[in-house]
């Protein structure tokens, strides 16, 4: 089976859960033998892993006809659409052509990021979508959250074959309820479109079905994974501290991970526990509230920002943490407890997260309880037989969840629409 896939960023050049969830759903469906992935995103770098899948930048697909010799272009695609004739095919779906400047090569830049012009991007992305449909022949679509699923439209209607949207998030979990419009039409035009929208988690199904008034019975819960460590990971032994305990929440600053709570909780901890240092790893819009903050609860000399980390680092730093916490507001899934667990860090997670619905060696609180979050910090720091517990069993149950299963009920539901 060949599935046109339409992502927003690849490992290593992520910048949050998406990259990683897409990396490991492709390589988990890799494993079935018929199963031919070719994966769009806005810009490829070069080092991605290619080995289980072919990846496209849609800022090397010329949308328009140039009559030069292009050969590293023609790896990409393997023909070349006139203007005209791309206007005919495309209909004018969801797409703005007073967006699309092209390079001399005819291709359409792209930042690989997030920009500050992300609707001109998402829209220019639709338009090359458009032409590695005509290019190529594919049997399934399948969209990778709400910047993709305008390409994922505009594929449909020039192959007429089956999409499948992925909500990894929506603007309700990003915003705690404060929705752009803008991003809400398109995540609800993505739903109706789809034949069949795939959710992280139930937390997440029970929001598109209420919230975007969509079928339940189109609408299914295929909960994320884990990546196996790799020897390099497993071999990697960084320095702790053998005086402190440490305490990390690594995640993007910004109101959807509750970053507040954690300082809270922080400072009610060290009411009680001098020996506790507390870590922020990640960066966002809140960075700089979170520092004022912590300055506030005159706690500055047991708390460190780290910056962003990615790749080994952030797995040094779960082996460097006597304790992970993800105090989630509105957390659709959320992989990082899980990789936390992988390294035998004991875990707490927010009960509004989508992981909670699946692990069960963890310590659940409500996002807002910082005293509930305090003593299970506490307790965990202080009574051995209990980090002892939810390192060995929590290790034990995350091994359990694969890409490779998740892959399977993915391809059920492709095998469905057929």
């Amino acid at each position: 089976m060949k599935a046109l896939m339409f992502g927003w960023e690849f490992p290593p050049h992520i910048l949050g859960g998406l990259g990683t969830a897409s990396y490991g759903l492709t390589k988990g469906m890799a494993m079935q033998p018929d199963m031919d992935i070719t994966f769009i995103m806005p810009k490829v770098r070069g080092d991605e892993d290619q080995s289980f899948l072919k990846i496209i930048g849609a800022s090397n697909i010329p949308v328009v006809w140039r009559d030069v010799d292009m050969p590293y272009v023609e790896k990409a695609v393997s023909k070349y659409i006139a203007p005209q004739d791309y206007f005919d095919l495309r209909n004018h779906i969801y797409a703005d052509f007073n967006y699309m400047h092209t390079n001399d090569l005819g291709c359409i830049e792209f930042s690989g990021r997030y920009p500050d012009n992300l609707m001109e991007e998402i829209n220019n992305y639709s338009i090359t979508a458009g032409v590695v449909a005509r290019t190529y022949n594919f049997d399934i679509i399948h969209s990778h959250d709400w910047l993709t699923y305008p390409a994922g439209i505009h594929a449909k209607n020039v192959l007429g074959k089956p999409l499948v949207i992925h909500v990894h998030a929506t603007d309700f979990d990003r915003s705690r309820g404060n929705v752009n419009p803008e991003v809400y039409n398109i995540e609800k035009n993505g739903m109706d479109y789809a034949d069949h929208i795939i959710c992280v988690s139930n937390l997440t199904r029970n929001t598109v079905i209420k919230k975007y008034h969509q079928d339940p019975a189109k609408v299914t819960t295929v909960h994320n994974a884990v990546e196996p460590l790799s020897s390099e990971i497993m071999a990697s032994q960084p320095e702790k501290s053998n005086k402190d305990k440490i305490v990390t929440f690594l995640g993007r600053i910004t109101m959807q991970k509750g970053p507040e709570y954690f300082v809270e909780a922080a400072a009610k901890v060290l009411e009680r526990s001098k020996n506790i240092r507390f870590v922020m790893a990640g960066s966002g819009d809140m960075y700089e509230k979170m520092v004022n903050l912590v300055a506030e609860k005159h706690i500055s000399d047991r708390f460190h920002f780290t910056g962003f980390l990615k790749g080994k680092a952030v797995y040094d730093m779960f082996k460097r943490s006597d304790v992970y916490i993800m105090p989630s507001v509105s957390e659709p899934f959320g992989i990082s407890p899980l990789e936390a667990m992988q390294c035998g860090v004991p875990s707490i997670i927010s009960k509004q997260s989508g992981c909670s619905e699946i692990l069960e060696c963890a310590i659940k609180t409500d996002y807002w309880d910082i005293d509930a979050m305090a003593d299970a910090i506490h307790s965990i720091c202080t009574y051995p037989a209990m980090a002892d517990f939810l390192r060995e069993e929590g290790r034990n149950e995350v091994n359990n969840i694969t890409w490779q299963n998740a892959g399977i009920k993915v391809r059920n539901i492709y095998n469905s629409l057929m």
